[in-house]
C-alpha cells in the first residue's frame, strides 16, 4: 500500500527546519485557525508547489516546545530546485519557524519509521527571579540547586530502562521501556543544559525527568530516591512536568545509507 502511494509522485523531498515554539500550539495541525508548525509549513510547500502537499514528521512536538533540527519528508510531482524549497517556502512562512536545508530523497526513506536515535537539550535557569530577557527560552525555578547531585540521577538514565514513572497520562506510546545512550548536565546552577540522547521518547518524558532532577537538585529527593522513582515505574510518585519553554528538538538520527544528517546546534545558539 504504501508503495502504490508513493509511485503516484515522482519525488521525496527531506527537509531540516527550526522553530520558536512560542508562536505555535505545537507540531501537529488542529482546528482551522490554530497556529501550528505543520500547518504553516503545510500551506507554504503547497504555495511553492502549487498542489496540496501533507508532511511526515520524525517527532511531534507539544504546545512551545521548540526545536533546532526537526526533520520532515513530503512527496511532490512539482520539479523544484532545493532553494524553491528554502527561500521560496520561507517567504510563505511566518515569524519564528524557517527551513534551512532541503534535499531530494530515495523515495524508501520515512522521516519518523527511519529514525533511530532522537536528541533533545532542555534548557534551565535557576534563579530568585526570572530573567525577561529568557522568558519562553528557558525553563525556570527559583531554588538553589545541586548540579553534583543532579548529575549523578542524570548518569542512572543512560541504558534500557522501563520509563514509566516520567511517561505522560495520555502518552500513546505501545511500550515505555525506552534507550537512552547518553545524558549529560552541563553549565552552571545559574543556567544548565540537560542533553539527551535515545532511540525514543514517551511523551513528556523529557519534561518529567528534568521535573525530577529539579527535586534532586534542591534536595528533595536525594539520588537514591530517584533511582527508586525509576524503580517505581508509576507517575503517581513523580514531581510535576517542567514548563515546555527549555525543551529543544536538536537533532534526530539516520542510517547513513539514506544520507540525511542532522548536525548538532551550533555552542553560540545557547
Amino acid at each position: 500500500m504504501v508503495q502504490e502511494t508513493v509511485s503516484r509522485f515522482s519525488q521525496r523531498w527531506v527537509l531540516m527546519l527550526s522553530y520558536n515554539g512560542e508562536a505555535f500550539y505545537g507540531w501537529q495541525k488542529q482546528v482551522q485557525g490554530v497556529p501550528t508548525v505543520q500547518a504553516s509549513l503545510e500551506y507554504a510547500l503547497s504555495c511553492i508547489a502549487g498542489e496540496p502537499i501533507h508532511t511526515v514528521v520524525a517527532g511531534r512536538t507539544d504546545t512551545g516546545v521548540h526545536a533546532t533540527a526537526q526533520v520532515v519528508h513530503f512527496d511532490t510531482s512539482a520539479k523544484r530546485p532545493a532553494q524553491a524549497w528554502i527561500r521560496g517556502v520561507n517567504a510563505h512562512l511566518p515569524k519564528g519557524v524557517a527551513v534551512w536545508h532541503a534535499q531530494p530523497v530515495d523515495a524508501r526513506f520515512h522521516a519518523r519509521f527511519d529514525a533511530f536515535g532522537r536528541r533533545y537539550r532542555y534548557v534551565l535557569q535557576s534563579s530568585a527571579v526570572r530573567s525577561p530577557l529568557l522568558e519562553g527560552r528557558v525553563g525556570w525555578v527559583c531554588r538553589q540547586l545541586d548540579l553534583d547531585n543532579m548529575r549523578k540521577a542524570a548518569a542512572l538514565l543512560v541504558g534500557e530502562h522501563d520509563f514509566s514513572s516520567f511517561r505522560a497520562a495520555e502518552c500513546q506510546a505501545k511500550s515505555p521501556v525506552k534507550t537512552i545512550y547518553s545524558a549529560e548536565l552541563k553549565g552552571s546552577p545559574a543556567l544548565m543544559t540537560l542533553d539527551l540522547h535515545g532511540n525514543a521518547f514517551l511523551h513528556h518524558m523529557v519534561r518529567n525527568i528534568m521535573g525530577a532532577l529539579v527535586y534532586v537538585g534542591d534536595g528533595r529527593l536525594s539520588v537514591e530516591d530517584f533511582a527508586a522513582l525509576m524503580e517505581k515505574r508509576s507517575r503517581l510518585y513523580a514531581p510535576p512536568t517542567l514548563m515546555p519553554d527549555g525543551l529543544y528538538l536538536t537533532g534526530v538520527d539516520y542510517p547513513p545509507e539514506w544520507g540525511v544528517a542532522t548536525p548538532q546546534p551550533p555552542e553560540w545558539l545557547w
